[in-house]
């Protein structure tokens, strides 16, 4: 069993570690205080090609392997949750899904864009009334001579006031359930499609989540990605690889945050001492450090087995769900550890233990990951 990255991996981690460095950590404290969208820093992923990490070079994109993006995602995440979603949920989710199903007109329309940055992807899935029970939406497509008229509205969705292009769930056939929903990719400024409310979250600040509002936005059939009907089975498909980008954001916040404290304790004194001698402290330590060690090798196994085509969508389940509540566990210590500063603003423990929380809620909930684990074991898969 190899466990070395390839000196090709390696060198995007080491290009990524200077860039966040660099580029980011001295801005997050900003971004996440003002809630801004941080457009420039964005755009400058796209220029290192982050933004089409797995998008194939003939549409623009740079080629990497399901590894080589996880990692990427890692040490965004290291730096900033925010930053690291964005990332993350532009690649797994919108830019996957046309890359995935969408026709070879689609690609070849949206592709280039996307992968360079120079316009942002959101996928619109979640609706106020319909979370875990995506089933449960009520954004209708109604077919109206050769086109489709989209009526409806989504909820929390990621670069939602800020992306160039929409790829958009719809129920086309009330009565076939599951096998009657279709998918739809629609530019930024399409008549009838709009931006309702930004939201405010308890963390990823200068994640941009906003409300979507549709209202008669019709499109032709060549918008349809993937086949009629077919959208909700491809989006299953597509959360199952998008549940180890983000199981890499969990390592990264996790291990952010433990750098940071790791730092602190080696600097703060009590009693005549650094706190890191104390047996309390180490052990938080070494708890940190176990969890977050395993849950990056179960990602990067989900990773590997994506790569390699096997069967991975239990393995993602697992990683997103150790890795998201390791997270969780482990910037809750590192607050511990910073003591009364680490409930203020003035050092970043607290806004790695806020990111972290989204982690167990976004792309399928702790307790969905749950569900699919164990009705797979049950089932014998």
């Amino acid at each position: 069993m190899e466990f070395a990255f390839s000196p090709e991996q390696e060198a995007l981690r080491d290009m990524l570690r200077t860039f966040v460095a660099k580029e980011v950590r001295p801005k997050a404290h900003t971004w996440d205080t003002t809630g801004e969208f941080p457009g420039e820093t964005v755009a400058r992923l796209g220029g290192l090609g982050i933004l089409g990490a797995m998008v194939p070079e003939e549409y623009g994109g740079s080629g990497m392997d399901t590894v080589s993006y996880a990692l990427a995602v890692e040490e965004i995440g290291k730096g900033d949750g925010s930053l690291g979603l964005t990332v993350a949920s532009h690649n797994s989710l919108c830019v996957s899904h046309i890359l995935s199903f969408g026709s070879e007109e689609i690609k070849r329309r949206y592709l280039p864009d996307l992968a360079s940055g120079r316009k942002l992807g959101a996928w619109g899935l979640t609706e106020p009334g319909s979370g875990s029970d995506s089933l449960s939406m009520r954004t209708r497509a109604e077919r109206k001579g050769d086109r489709w008229v989209i009526n409806g509205s989504k909820m929390f969705i990621t670069q939602g006031s800020v992306a160039g292009v929409y790829v958009i769930l719809a129920v086309t056939d009330k009565e076939k359930g599951k096998d009657g929903i279709t998918a739809f990719v629609a530019p930024s400024g399409a008549k009838g499609l709009s931006v309702g409310r930004k939201l405010h979250k308890l963390g990823m600040c200068s994640s941009d989540t906003a409300e979507l509002v549709f209202e008669d936005l019709e499109v032709g059939p060549e918008a349809v990605v993937g086949r009629v009907n077919s959208g909700f089975r491809d989006t299953m498909k597509n959360l199952a690889g998008g549940r180890i980008s983000i199981a890499a954001l969990s390592m990264g916040i996790g291990l952010g945050a433990m750098q940071e404290a790791l730092a602190y304790a080696r600097e703060r004194t009590q009693f005549g001492r650094p706190i890191a001698d104390f047996q309390a402290i180490q052990w938080m330590f070494a708890e940190m450090a176990t969890e977050l060690e395993a849950a990056e090798l179960m990602t990067f196994r989900a990773a590997a087995l994506k790569d390699s085509g096997r069967p991975y969508v239990q393995e993602a389940a697992m990683a997103k769900l150790f890795a998201s509540e390791a997270a969780m566990r482990g910037t809750i210590k590192a607050v511990q550890i910073f003591g009364g500063y680490g409930y203020t603003q003035e050092y970043p423990a607290e806004r790695y233990m806020r990111d972290a929380k989204l982690c167990e809620i976004g792309e399928g909930t702790s307790e969905v990951q749950r569900i699919i684990i164990a009705r797979n074991l049950i089932r014998g898969r």
